[in-house]
């Protein structure tokens, strides 16, 4: 998990400082790590600890903590752009599990592309460094009301 010290020295780096809108927004993002919140959601959690603040700012927090590598993108096909927090120990990204009924989004951590990307490697040569997979279909709850 990164640290304020870790934050604050790679917006230095580009010329930037860990100001309180960024902080908070920071803090919002940490506190719901476990959910893929959108601008939208940040800027209403956020606007609740920093009242004054304003949607613009939100973006482009969240354009320079992408930027940086503090959050991730993700795109899961119901019309927003929704982010994360980027865990740098991680060696790749989780893998979304996305359901076509309720919208749950679930994660799921297993590599289970670790055989595909050794036979990338043998047989194109191409060295992997991440990926990204979204699987759709339907939750536990959705599937058994079906």
């Amino acid at each position: 998990m990164f640290l304020y010290e870790d934050i604050k020295t790679e917006l230095r780096k580009k010329g930037y400082k860990l100001t309180p809108q960024r902080k908070t927004t920071l803090d919002i993002i940490l506190k719901h790590n476990d959910k893929h919140l959108s601008i939208e959601e940040i800027y209403e959690l956020v606007k609740q600890e920093y009242p004054k603040i304003g949607l613009a700012t939100i973006y482009r927090t969240i354009q320079l903590f992408e930027d940086i590598g503090i959050v991730s993108k993700h795109n899961f096909n119901d019309g927003c752009n929704r982010y994360e927090y980027a865990d740098p120990t991680r060696e790749h990204n989780h893998h979304h599990l996305i359901c076509l009924s309720c919208g749950e989004v679930s994660e799921m951590d297993d590599d289970l592309l670790e055989e595909l990307e050794r036979e990338v490697k043998n047989k194109k040569g191409f060295q992997v460094t991440n990926h990204t997979l979204k699987l759709f279909g339907y939750c536990k709850k959705c599937k058994d009301k079906r």
